[in-house]
Protein backbone atom coordinates (compact mmCIF):
# COMPACT_ATOMS: atom_id res chain seq x y z
CA UNK A 1 0.00 0.00 0.00
CA UNK A 2 1.24 3.40 -0.87
CA UNK A 3 1.22 6.16 2.00
CA UNK A 4 -1.61 8.50 1.30
CA UNK A 5 -0.50 12.29 0.26
CA UNK A 6 -2.27 15.49 0.37
CA UNK A 7 -4.73 16.13 -2.48
CA UNK A 8 -5.95 11.97 -2.48
CA UNK A 9 -9.27 11.44 -1.15
CA UNK A 10 -9.62 10.32 2.24
CA UNK A 11 -10.85 6.35 2.65
CA UNK A 12 -14.30 6.36 3.56
CA UNK A 13 -15.19 3.93 6.07
CA UNK A 14 -17.99 2.94 8.51
CA UNK A 15 -16.16 1.78 12.01
CA UNK A 16 -18.41 1.56 15.46
CA UNK A 17 -17.40 3.88 18.00
CA UNK A 18 -16.66 3.49 21.92
CA UNK A 19 -20.82 2.83 22.06
CA UNK A 20 -20.97 0.64 19.44
CA UNK A 21 -22.40 3.26 16.98
CA UNK A 22 -21.88 3.29 13.49
CA UNK A 23 -19.74 6.33 12.15
CA UNK A 24 -19.31 7.26 8.39
CA UNK A 25 -16.52 9.47 7.37
CA UNK A 26 -18.76 10.29 4.37
CA UNK A 27 -21.21 12.12 6.72
CA UNK A 28 -18.46 14.34 7.67
CA UNK A 29 -17.94 15.60 4.68
CA UNK A 30 -18.78 19.92 4.70
CA UNK A 31 -16.72 19.71 7.50
CA UNK A 32 -12.69 19.05 8.42
CA UNK A 33 -11.61 15.74 10.52
CA UNK A 34 -8.44 14.79 12.31
CA UNK A 35 -8.04 11.10 11.92
CA UNK A 36 -5.19 9.59 14.46
CA UNK A 37 -4.25 6.05 14.22
CA UNK A 38 -2.84 4.81 17.86
CA UNK A 39 -1.59 1.25 18.79
CA UNK A 40 -3.48 0.79 22.14
CA UNK A 41 -6.10 1.97 24.56
CA UNK A 42 -5.05 2.85 28.58
CA UNK A 43 -1.00 2.68 27.35
CA UNK A 44 1.04 5.14 28.64
CA UNK A 45 1.73 7.11 24.88
CA UNK A 46 -1.58 6.66 23.67
CA UNK A 47 -3.23 8.03 26.69
CA UNK A 48 -0.67 11.26 26.20
CA UNK A 49 -1.51 11.75 22.69
CA UNK A 50 -5.25 11.04 23.37
CA UNK A 51 -5.46 13.75 26.21
CA UNK A 52 -3.57 16.28 24.27
CA UNK A 53 -6.25 16.26 21.55
CA UNK A 54 -8.83 16.61 24.37
CA UNK A 55 -6.78 19.46 26.26
CA UNK A 56 -6.85 20.94 21.97
CA UNK A 57 -10.37 19.88 21.21
CA UNK A 58 -11.90 23.32 22.16
CA UNK A 59 -9.51 25.10 19.82
CA UNK A 60 -9.68 22.39 16.97
CA UNK A 61 -13.76 22.31 17.10
CA UNK A 62 -13.50 25.90 16.81
CA UNK A 63 -11.05 26.21 13.79
CA UNK A 64 -14.21 23.82 12.50
CA UNK A 65 -12.22 20.13 13.32
CA UNK A 66 -14.26 17.27 14.24
CA UNK A 67 -11.58 14.96 15.51
CA UNK A 68 -11.60 10.99 15.76
CA UNK A 69 -9.12 8.51 17.26
CA UNK A 70 -8.82 4.99 15.53
CA UNK A 71 -7.32 1.95 17.49
CA UNK A 72 -7.81 -2.11 16.90
CA UNK A 73 -9.17 -1.80 20.67
CA UNK A 74 -12.68 -2.86 21.01
CA UNK A 75 -16.05 -0.89 21.66
CA UNK A 76 -15.91 -2.08 25.07
CA UNK A 77 -12.24 -0.96 25.89
CA UNK A 78 -12.43 2.01 24.28
CA UNK A 79 -15.18 3.28 26.53
CA UNK A 80 -13.50 2.61 29.76
CA UNK A 81 -10.56 4.12 28.09
CA UNK A 82 -12.94 7.21 26.85
CA UNK A 83 -14.47 7.24 30.76
CA UNK A 84 -11.20 7.11 32.32
CA UNK A 85 -8.97 9.82 30.67
CA UNK A 86 -12.40 12.18 30.12
CA UNK A 87 -11.71 11.92 26.39
CA UNK A 88 -14.52 14.04 25.08
CA UNK A 89 -14.42 12.89 21.13
CA UNK A 90 -15.08 9.51 19.37
CA UNK A 91 -12.88 6.52 19.52
CA UNK A 92 -13.29 4.61 16.43
CA UNK A 93 -12.80 0.25 16.72
CA UNK A 94 -11.05 -1.27 13.63
CA UNK A 95 -10.66 -4.78 15.26
CA UNK A 96 -9.44 -6.30 11.71
CA UNK A 97 -6.68 -3.07 10.57
CA UNK A 98 -9.04 -2.82 7.87
CA UNK A 99 -9.09 0.97 7.81
CA UNK A 100 -5.53 1.06 9.36
CA UNK A 101 -4.51 -0.84 6.16
CA UNK A 102 -6.24 2.07 3.82
CA UNK A 103 -4.38 4.57 5.57
CA UNK A 104 -1.33 2.78 5.12
CA UNK A 105 -1.32 3.40 9.17
CA UNK A 106 -0.27 -1.15 8.99
CA UNK A 107 2.84 -2.41 8.54
CA UNK A 108 6.38 -3.10 9.39
CA UNK A 109 7.77 -1.03 12.36
CA UNK A 110 10.16 -1.09 14.93
CA UNK A 111 9.70 -2.62 17.91
CA UNK A 112 12.73 -2.76 20.67
CA UNK A 113 14.96 -3.32 18.20
CA UNK A 114 12.47 -6.08 16.09
CA UNK A 115 10.62 -5.82 12.96
CA UNK A 116 7.45 -6.55 13.63
CA UNK A 117 3.72 -5.65 12.10
CA UNK A 118 1.24 -3.26 13.66
CA UNK A 119 -0.33 0.10 14.03
CA UNK A 120 1.84 2.70 12.42
CA UNK A 121 0.95 6.34 14.82
CA UNK A 122 -0.49 8.12 12.30
CA UNK A 123 -2.35 11.78 12.12
CA UNK A 124 -4.78 12.29 8.42
CA UNK A 125 -5.99 16.09 8.00
CA UNK A 126 -8.86 15.86 5.71
CA UNK A 127 -10.49 18.98 4.25
CA UNK A 128 -14.14 19.82 3.51
CA UNK A 129 -14.82 17.69 0.03
CA UNK A 130 -12.60 14.54 1.60
CA UNK A 131 -9.31 15.24 0.21
CA UNK A 132 -6.24 14.27 2.49
CA UNK A 133 -4.74 17.65 3.07
CA UNK A 134 -2.44 16.34 5.51
CA UNK A 135 -0.66 13.01 6.11
CA UNK A 136 1.54 12.70 9.02
CA UNK A 137 3.38 9.01 9.81
CA UNK A 138 5.38 7.56 11.90
CA UNK A 139 4.60 10.49 14.64
CA UNK A 140 5.50 10.73 18.63
CA UNK A 141 2.71 10.82 20.63
CA UNK A 142 4.41 13.66 23.06
CA UNK A 143 4.56 16.85 21.12
CA UNK A 144 2.24 15.80 18.31
CA UNK A 145 -0.39 17.60 18.92
CA UNK A 146 1.04 20.69 19.21
CA UNK A 147 2.76 19.88 15.71
CA UNK A 148 -1.04 19.95 14.30
CA UNK A 149 -2.06 22.88 15.68
CA UNK A 150 1.07 24.34 14.68
CA UNK A 151 0.56 22.71 10.88
CA UNK A 152 -3.15 24.04 10.92
CA UNK A 153 -2.36 27.77 12.29
CA UNK A 154 -4.42 27.04 15.26
CA UNK A 155 -2.84 28.38 18.62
Amino acid sequence: MARLEPGTPAPDFTLPDQDETPVRLADQRGGKVILFFYPAAMTPGCTKEACDFRDSLAPLQEAGFAVFGISRDAPAKLRRFRERDALTYPLLSDPDHAVHEAYDAWGEKMNYGKVVQGVIRSTFVIDESGTISEALYNVRATGHVARVRSLLGID
